[in-house]
């Protein structure tokens, strides 16, 4: 059973930056992982991931502002989120995928101040 810990939200004005972190942990093997995102009232989106092929995945909405990470032998994988807008206000969850499993953290919340 793969567990995921989500860390670094918070409040931040329109123009600054945050990074999120998630650790794995109970895993073996390679672990495919990457950020969504789900405002109120709206579905849950796909913010930045990476692929099988260990190449990376952007939503269009933060190309150039968001940037994926990852700490292999930490497998921890970060979300360096900057020029944020209040439209990037949502619950940020990690997801990562091993053997057909999908899993999921219980989120972090960023909100962005107009």
């Amino acid at each position: 059973q793969v567990q995921l810990v989500e860390s670094g939200g918070g409040l931040v004005q329109a123009g600054g930056s945050l990074r999120l972190s998630c650790a794995a942990s109970g895993s073996i093997g390679k672990l495919v992982m990457g950020w969504y995102r789900q405002a109120p009232g709206k579905q849950r989106e796909l913010v930045a991931t990476f692929t099988n092929s260990d190449s990376t995945n952007y939503a269009d909405s933060v190309k150039g502002r968001f940037s994926i990470s990852r700490d292999n032998g930490k497998k921890t994988v970060y979300l360096q989120m900057n020029s944020l807008k209040p439209e990037d206000t949502a619950v940020y969850l990690c997801n990562a995928q091993q053997w057909g499993w999908n899993y999921w953290g219980q989120g972090t919340q960023v909100t962005v101040s107009s």
